[in-house]
C-alpha cells in the first residue's frame, strides 16, 4: 500500500461521506433547484457571515470567477510572486479577464500592507495598468502552509479602503488557517470582498468551492460561472459531502498539523537534509544538502512506498492529510530516521 503525501487532495470519500452523498435530495442547479447545493452555500456563507455563497466545481474557477468580478481588462492585480491564481492558473487571469499582475517578493507567500501600498500604480498615470484588485492566498502553498495573522490582514483592508481597490481571499487551506490560529472565520467575512472556500484539500471532499460574496457579487458570478462552463445539474451528491465534512472533518485538521510537526522534526534529525521551513499547518518543505540529490530521495522513500513531490528549485514537499492515517505515520517517521543514501 502506497502512503501518499503528494497533497492533500489524494483523499477519498469516506463510507460515511458516500452513504451521505447517495441520500441527498438534489435537483437541477442551474435552475437553482438543487436543495442540497442550496444549503452547502447557505451554510458557508452563515460560517463566515457572509450575504451569499455559489458553488464551483474548483477553487480555481472561484478564483478565477473573483477575478472576473473584480476587474476589467488591462488592469492590474497585487499579489504574492509565488500565489496559486499567478502561478498554478494555467494563465487564466490574463486569458479570462485580461489582467497583468504586479508581483510581490512576500514571507513564504504572505503579503504585508506596506508591500501592497508601494505596488499601486498612480491611478493618474495613465501610462501603468490600473491597479484594481488584492488577492491573498491563506494558506499559502508555496510558502509551506503558513497562515496569515489577523492583523496583517486587516491592515492591507485598510490600505485597500483607501485606495478603492477590491481585496480577495484564495482561501484553498483557510480551513487549516483557521484551526492553526483559532481565528473567526466571520472576521475574514468581514475584511474580504470575495472568499473563495475548498471543500477538497483537508475536508476530504472529492471535488467542490463555494464563493462568498454579498448577494449582488453572486448574482453576477452565476453568468461568469456560466461562461466559464461551470453549470452543473444535479450536483447535489457533491455538496452532500461538502456539508458532510464541515460537520465531521474540520475538527480533525490539528492532527494533520500535528504529523506534520512530527516529520519536521524526524527530518531536522537526519544527516541529508538542509533547510525545512517553518511548518504551522499541514505542509512540510524541505530541501536537501548538496552532495544529495532530491530526486534520489523521492525515490529512496519511493521504494519504502512513501510518495513526496518536488516543487522545483532543490525543494521538497510532504503533506499531511485526512486519509493518512496514525499507523502510517508510525512507519513513514521510522521510514525517514532509517533512509539510508
Amino acid at each position: 500500500m502506497e502512503i501518499n503525501l503528494v497533497s492533500d487532495t489524494v483523499t477519498k470519500p469516506s463510507f460515511e461521506m458516500l452513504e451521505c452523498m447517495f441520500n441527498a435530495q438534489v435537483g437541477d442547479d442551474v435552475y437553482k433547484q438543487d436543495p442540497t447545493v442550496k444549503e452547502l452555500e447557505a451554510t458557508v456563507a452563515q460560517i463566515f457571515g457572509m450575504e451569499s455563497g455559489l458553488f464551483f466545481p474548483s477553487g480555481t474557477m472561484a478564483n478565477q470567477t473573483a477575478i472576473k468580478l473584480h476587474t476589467q481588462p488591462g488592469e492590474q492585480i497585487i499579489a504574492d510572486k509565488s500565489s496559486h491564481v499567478y502561478l498554478y492558473e494555467g494563465g487564466g487571469a490574463s486569458f479570462n479577464s485580461g489582467v497583468s499582475f504586479s508581483l510581490i517578493d512576500g514571507e513564504r507567500g504572505l503579503i504585508t500592507a506596506d508591500q501592497v501600498a508601494q505596488s499601486i500604480n498612480d491611478p493618474e498615470f495613465y501610462h501603468s495598468a490600473l491597479t484594481s484588485l488584492v488577492c491573498v492566498e491563506n494558506t499559502t502553498n508555496k510558502g509551506g502552509g503558513a497562515c496569515y495573522e489577523l492583523e496583517e490582514l486587516q491592515k492591507i483592508k485598510a490600505v485597500c479602503d483607501a485606495h478603492q481597490l477590491k481585496f480577495h481571499l484564495d482561501g484553498a487551506r483557510i480551513w487549516n488557517a483557521l484551526m492553526a490560529k483559532k481565528q473567526n472565520p466571520k472576521m475574514f467575512g468581514q475584511l474580504f470582498d470575495t472568499i473563495s472556500v475548498c471543500l477538497s484539500k483537508g475536508l476530504g471532499a472529492p471535488i467542490g468551492s463555494v464563493l462568498l460574496a454579498d448577494k449582488a457579487s453572486i448574482a453576477r458570478a452565476v453568468r461568469i460561472r456560466k461562461i466559464l462552463g461551470g453549470g452543473m445539474r444535479q450536483v447535489g451528491y457533491l455538496a452532500a459531502a461538502g456539508l458532510f465534512a464541515l460537520e465531521n472533518n474540520i475538527s480533525k485538521l490539528p492532527e494533520d498539523h500535528r504529523r506534520a510537526r512530527e516529520i519536521a522534526q524526524a527530518l531536522r534529525k537526519t544527516h541529508w537534509v538542509d533547510t525545512i521551513a517553518p511548518v504551522e499547518t499541514n505542509i512540510v518543505i524541505f530541501t536537501v544538502k548538496p552532495q544529495y540529490n532530491e530526486k534520489l530521495i523521492i525515490e529512496k522513500l519511493k521504494s519504502k512506498n512513501i510518495a513526496i513531490s518536488a516543487m522545483g528549485q532543490g525543494k521538497l514537499r510532504v503533506v499531511t492529510h485526512l486519509d493518512y492515517r496514525e499507523v502510517m505515520h508510525g512507519y513513514v517517521l521510522e521510514a525517514i530516521g532509517k533512509l539510508e543514501l
